[in-house]
């Protein structure tokens, strides 16, 4: 690694900073080791401030480098600057991108397509709803060639990173955290799936050994929908840090996308507040491919992430009201006051026949009374 890179990464470890900062340190010294070296003098002239100043120079007197840099081999990260051609080109657009990126992935893996890039994200708390019409939206985009990014958090992002690697599709977690913290502990099944057995990529800005706290989800939320076409949030409540992605998206000129649930859930609320300030609506995967202008034809088209040339398992009714239920619901999961209005049955009827299926094993309970059949 050259000079001029190792002093990257320096700059990346100290907390005081960011993309512009570091942009105006570049452009007033002429170079990143220029601007490393340079006097306590010097730097006052470019308005840092005194404090952020004498942080530095104590910082950069004291900060081990050739260390930190072995360690980076030994965890196998990689760096990606600004500046190199490889940085992903959608992600440079946003006007704070992070002047370095550390990454981790398997060496020789297949090239990720980062032309064709979604970020699904939403709540932690996932209903059975919302891991269903995840799943769905997942498999139909990665069919359709996407690399799916998300933050590896519970929840949505969990589901939308296991199901494109179960689909056969590539991911990338960004974390709010240094590359080698897996958060939450739980995930580090998937933290090896994608970053070590060429499941996709894991990605960061922060430096090795920051531990994850809310003052850093901002940032990471802004790479997740800077490196994508467009943010779709399934599920989350009105307070939910997804929200914060698509208001990232929509600042970065990218396009949002919310799915519906039930009004009864509380973490239907923020796509349904989405949706009122504009978000588009999605109920299938084509709703997805049309706001961005991709083409698909009746053989690959998907339906909420089903191959169009797919039906759903054909079950035998027992009984005329059980066959109306199994007919509603091969179209898509409705909730059972819906079934009883577009059935014609009495809610006593719907209530029996629904406990048979399920006993049965033909329809499945989503959460808040709501069905589908099973795949």
């Amino acid at each position: 690694m050259d000079d001029e890179k190792k002093y990257w990464v320096a700059f990346s470890v100290f907390p005081g900073i960011g993309p512009v900062r570091f942009k105006l340190l570049r452009d007033y010294f002429g170079s990143v080791v220029d601007a490393w070296n340079a006097s306590p003098q010097a730097l006052r002239k470019i308005h840092l401030g005194e404090k952020l100043v004498q942080e530095f120079i104590i910082f950069r007197e004291s900060f081990p480098l050739d260390d930190y840099l072995t360690q980076l081999g030994k965890q196998h990260v990689h760096i990606l600057t600004l500046d190199d051609p490889r940085y992903p080109k959608r992600l440079k657009e946003i006007p704070d991108a992070p002047f370095l990126l550390y990454i981790k992935a398997k060496p020789g893996q297949e090239k990720l397509n980062l032309d064709r890039t979604i970020a699904v994200v939403g709540t932690r708390k996932i209903t059975h709803y919302g891991e269903e019409v995840t799943r769905r939206i997942v498999k139909g985009l990665v069919a359709h060639g996407f690399t799916i990014v998300s933050g590896m958090a519970y929840g949505v992002d969990a589901v939308a990173h296991q199901t494109a690697i179960d689909a056969g599709g590539k991911t990338i977690a960004v974390l709010g955290c240094g590359i080698d913290i897996i958060a939450p502990p739980s995930n580090a099944r998937l933290y090896r799936a994608i970053g070590e057995e060429g499941g996709g990529a894991i990605v960061s800005e922060m430096p090795l050994g920051l531990r994850p706290n809310k003052g850093l989800f901002p940032a990471r939320n802004r790479i997740i929908s800077g490196l994508s076409m467009g943010v779709v949030v399934t599920e989350g409540a009105d307070d939910s840090g997804a929200l914060i992605t698509a208001r990232n998206a929509t600042e970065q000129g990218r396009e949002v996308f919310a799915i519906p649930g039930p009004i009864t859930s509380p973490y239907s609320r923020g796509p349904a507040s989405l949706i009122k300030k504009g978000a588009k609506l999605v109920e299938r995967v084509e709703d997805i491919l049309e706001e961005l202008n991709i083409n698909t034809t009746p053989s690959t088209a998907l339906r909420t992430g089903n191959p169009a040339n797919t039906t759903k398992t054909q079950y035998k009714a027992d009984t005329k009201e059980e066959q109306i239920i199994i007919d509603q619901l091969q179209k898509e999961p409705m909730h059972i006051d819906e079934i009883v209005r577009s059935s014609g049955l009495t809610a006593s009827a719907v209530a029996a026949s629904i406990t048979i299926l399920e006993m049965k094993h033909v329809i499945r309970d989503y959460g808040e009374k709501n069905y589908g059949i099973r795949e």
